[in-house]
């Protein structure tokens, strides 16, 4: 990116423009969408309100959580060997999924109950269960690290294990409530009949999803923004046949709003693997539950290269490994935003072409529904 490019990306971005423009754009796309399916945007099986609720009470907790969250002095520890620009950010309070992620469960519980009865809860319970697991998993994690003041959490297996352990639990109950869900829909009237093997694919893409999250939470904003996207695209095609799962949506992309408040850049507060692993887990449970795989491969795109990155980089360097034990690199830094920094863009130009991407992903999978 030559100077002169780069000179008009510093002037006319900052962490505030990139979360008014992502606000205004969400907040227009939910209304357009209530609207369009002819919903008031205020009442009942509306994805504008949810949104807009839950991001102002996210907002509004954070400025109570994140002082709290500094004086327990939960600050993350930052990995050398990153971008130098990074080390600067070392102290700044993690385990931000602790407030914006019950926001969002406790309101879609609430506003389903009272939109669609009590009766028809399970479908969000559900959701509301394997988004709080892996968030669990995820707090563990952050919990480790900040006791040990090092980048090692719980062991991999044991978190792959615990992931692979609530993703079963969840493909359980969805075995024991649906229909014929090992028969994957796809788009234009195609189905794709899997047979018992959907069930393994169920649990990989639970893992999968929440991991794929959590690594491209490594910029300040990038993985609520891009996350908050995905939501509200899945919610307005879920919405037609799963409402209680449209709204979940919906109050989850309003916290992820509500968090980046305190998340954008320069960041208060992060949301650590609290937080994106619960993301992950969510947007992989409304996706199976409502049989849309098809629309989350493609609203995760951001996260399906991110995590291909890191998959290339630790092949390629095994594959090239020398007498000497050290093998070369594909990217200069992985997962790929972090080879983009090291390249020459900053935090905000990562975040926003990301931000951009993650749109147009939305946009085609709407329009395939």
């Amino acid at each position: 990116m030559d100077a002169k490019s780069s000179s008009f990306w510093s002037f006319h971005l900052s962490g505030t423009r990139l979360l008014i423009v992502l606000s205004l754009a969400l907040a227009t796309a939910s209304l357009t969408l209530d609207l369009t399916a002819q919903r008031l945007p205020w009442q009942g099986r509306s994805l504008t309100f949810p949104f807009l609720f839950c991001a102002a009470v996210t907002a509004a907790v954070g400025f109570w959580i994140v002082p709290i969250l500094q004086q327990l002095k939960a600050g993350q520890v930052i990995r050398e060997d990153g971008p130098q620009a990074h080390l600067k950010k070392a102290g700044t309070p993690t385990m931000g999924g602790i407030f914006f992620v019950p926001v969002a469960v406790i309101a879609s519980i609430i506003l389903s109950a009272l939109v669609l009865g009590i009766q028809n809860l399970a479908p969000v319970l559900a959701i509301a269960g394997i988004t709080v697991g892996y968030g669990f998993i995820g707090w563990l994690d952050d919990w480790q690290i900040l006791r040990r003041q090092s980048n090692k959490g719980i062991s991999p297996r044991l978190k792959l294990a615990l992931q692979v352990g609530f993703g079963c639990l969840y493909c359980l109950w969805l075995w024991s409530r649906s229909g014929d869900l090992t028969t994957i829909s796809l788009p234009f009237g195609f189905a794709l009949p899997l047979g018992l093997l959907f069930w393994a694919l169920a649990v990989f893409v639970l893992t999968a999803e929440s991991n794929a999250t959590n690594l491209t939470d490594g910029v300040d904003g990038l993985a609520g923004g891009t996350v908050a996207i995905a939501l509200l695209g899945l919610g307005a095609i879920v919405a037609p046949n799963f409402p209680s799962l449209a709204i979940f949506c919906a109050c989850l992309s309003g916290s992820c709003i509500g968090f980046l408040v305190h998340n954008r850049n320069p960041a208060r507060v992060f949301m650590g693997d609290t937080g994106s692993l619960a993301l992950g887990g969510a947007l992989a449970g409304v996706a199976l539950m409502s049989n849309t795989l098809w629309a989350l491969f493609i609203l995760s795109g951001i996260f399906f290269v991110e995590s291909l990155s890191v998959i290339a980089q630790v092949s390629y360097y095994k594959a090239t490994k020398g007498a000497d034990g050290k093998g070369k690199r594909l990217f200069k830094m992985a997962p790929f935003h972090h080879h983009l920094e090291l390249s020459g863009w900053s935090e905000l130009q990562v975040v926003a072409v990301f931000y951009a991407i993650n749109a147009f992903l939305a946009l085609v999978s709407i329009w395939l529904a």
